[in-house]
């Protein structure tokens, strides 16, 4: 009997380090499209090698990934554990959309001409199975900031760190182990509304230095602060991290001045339960302030599966394409409900494990 391999499964590179370039692509597949969508798939770690040896210091890195309604379209068998539709939120002053989305392609490289080169020849070939949602380029600004002034990013965890808040543990998923939920929203900045406050008060609603990037101490910091706000700690006290890869992105000609926000996590839990203190607040009512100048466009939730799963796609579902129909389309945000966030910041509201 032949010994089984005892290797991890190789993740997709959701782990890269931030580039100077990246197109964001979000589309749907259209009904009979799905065999040229698995045909593409099945093709996405080989095109990557074609389109980046042709600049081989570019650094091209790209990962796929499959929204809720169309893994059923386009996989038999088992499903992520925690994949369902975006959850749109609907808080006291804000609100976070839900919009569509079956496929993302995160594509980024230190030059442009590799991203649009690597979108140019994903859109041919899946020319007539898909419709394009969304295609956003992002850019480098400075070192590292948004638009809006302040470095971004700068809790994203690394290493072995990034290994545990963004890839699939096979405890927890073993058919998945080595996968990453990612969830994307756009967001677009009242540049005027902000350049209009102080730097001082722009600091209050970050929560850290603008020029040192530096966090203010907890009892300086204001409780709705963007950084208040996205610190969350698990059952054990410590504090949970995700892994961000966001790119300002903008049309200056158009008065368009924007974030592109996408998250990898182990599990889509963090990630909801920290926009979930954002838009509904911590406790309910203090919401993020960053949101009085941010205002989410798109919201959408995928899930990147292993290099090897994308090699090797499981067997097309054999009968109608079937939409899962067991996660709710929006939250409740009701106080007492349980979706609401412990008034700590913890995770307490429930299993990690959704």
């Amino acid at each position: 009997m032949s010994e089984q391999s005892t290797e991890a499964p190789e993740p997709q590179p959701v782990l890269s380090p931030l580039t100077a370039a990246a197109v964001f692509l979000v589309l749907t597949i259209e009904p009979g499209g799905e065999d040229t969508v698995r045909d593409l798939l099945e093709d996405v770690s080989a095109l990557q090698r074609s389109v980046g040896f042709r600049i081989p210091g570019g650094q091209l890195q790209v990962v796929a990934a499959i929204g809720s309604d169309a893994w059923d379209r386009l996989f038999a068998g088992p499903r992520p554990a925690g994949l369902h539709p975006f959850r749109e939120l609907d808080g006291p002053r804000h609100h976070a959309p839900a919009t569509a989305g079956d496929l993302l392609f995160h594509i980024r490289a230190n030059r442009m001409d590799l991203c649009f080169e690597y979108t140019t020849q994903v859109m041919a070939r899946l020319a007539g199975a898909v419709q394009v949602v969304d295609e956003e380029h992002g850019f480098r600004y400075f070192d590292e900031r948004d638009l809006i002034g302040f470095v971004d990013g700068t809790e994203s965890p690394s290493g072995s760190a990034a290994v545990k808040a963004a890839i699939v543990d096979a405890d927890d998923d073993p058919d998945f182990a080595g996968g990453s939920y990612v969830l994307i929203q756009k967001y677009l900045h009242d540049l005027t509304a902000w350049n209009a406050i102080s730097v001082e008060e722009q600091e209050r609603v970050i929560g850290r230095s603008k020029l040192a990037d530096i966090e203010m101490p907890d009892d300086v910091k204001p409780v709705n602060s963007h950084v208040a706000l996205n610190t969350v700690t698990g059952p054990d006290g410590e504090e949970v991290k995700i892994v961000r890869a966001n790119m300002p992105f903008g049309h200056a000609s158009r008065g368009e001045f924007g974030t592109y926000y996408i998250a990898y996590a182990a599990t889509p839990d963090i990630i909801e339960l920290m926009l979930t203190n954002m838009f509904v607040g911590r406790p309910p009512g203090n919401t993020d302030r960053i949101l009085d100048f941010s205002t989410a466009i798109t919201g959408s939730l995928f899930f990147a599966p292993t290099a090897e799963f994308l090699d090797d796609l499981p067997d097309p579902p054999s009968g109608a394409a079937q939409v899962a129909a067991d996660a709710p389309a929006a939250v409740n945000v009701s106080p007492g409900n349980g979706n609401v966030p412990a008034g700590d910041g913890s995770l307490g509201i429930g299993s990690l494990k959704g």
